[in-house]
């Protein structure tokens, strides 16, 4: 969601009061979606995520290209979600270093079964809710270049971004710099 978050974190660099939000996302309707309703959601979800890392990183969000911008929402992700993270730093890491770069469904499958022993209530989510969290992940992972696509997985080796490498290390990010970096090392 490039658009939508470059909306948001401008938003929140401009630090825009209650009436200026809801006169963005609700009535000029800048993050382009069909209802209030899920204008309201998305923004919720991309400023719970945005708003854990520093200005800095909004600013390169707003006016980095689009890999820049791309890598440093990477990052916001990660950090909001352990699961993201830990998928790229257990399977998608482990995968390569024995040199698989496709991913398939059983890769996530095995992986929530992994994420069951250390937190067993995830034992009771629903196969839906498992299904749609992998679906979701592959996507963030496509959208972020560090798989082809969601109907042909295969990991590619990326360059972080000196600019979000450089914001990672100077905030101390070490865990989302660990998951970040998976693919520079590797090459097919």
């Amino acid at each position: 969601m490039l658009m939508e978050s470059r909306q948001v974190a401008r938003l929140l660099l401009n630090q825009s009061t209650p009436t200026q939000w809801h006169q963005a996302i609700v009535v000029d309707n800048v993050l382009q979606k069909r209802s209030p309703e899920t204008a309201k959601r998305v923004n919720r979800l991309l400023r719970s995520r945005l708003t854990l890392m520093k200005p800095e990183l909004w600013q390169l969000i707003v006016e980095g290209n689009t890999l820049e911008a791309t890598q440093a929402l990477l990052a916001c992700a990660i950090k909001h979600s352990r699961l993201l993270g830990d998928f790229l730093e257990q399977v998608i890491k482990e995968n390569l270093r024995v040199f698989k770069y496709e991913l398939s469904q059983k890769d996530w499958k095995e992986f929530l079964e992994t994420c069951e022993q250390q937190v067993p209530e995830m034992g009771h989510w629903s196969e839906s809710t498992r299904q749609k969290l992998g679906q979701v992940i592959f996507s963030i992972l496509a959208e972020a270049r560090f798989i082809e696509d969601i109907r042909h997985p295969v990991v590619k080796p990326i360059q972080l971004v000196p600019e979000v490498l450089a914001y990672l290390k100077k905030y101390q990010e070490d865990y989302v710099l660990r998951c970040m970096d998976i693919g520079s090392h590797y090459t097919k």
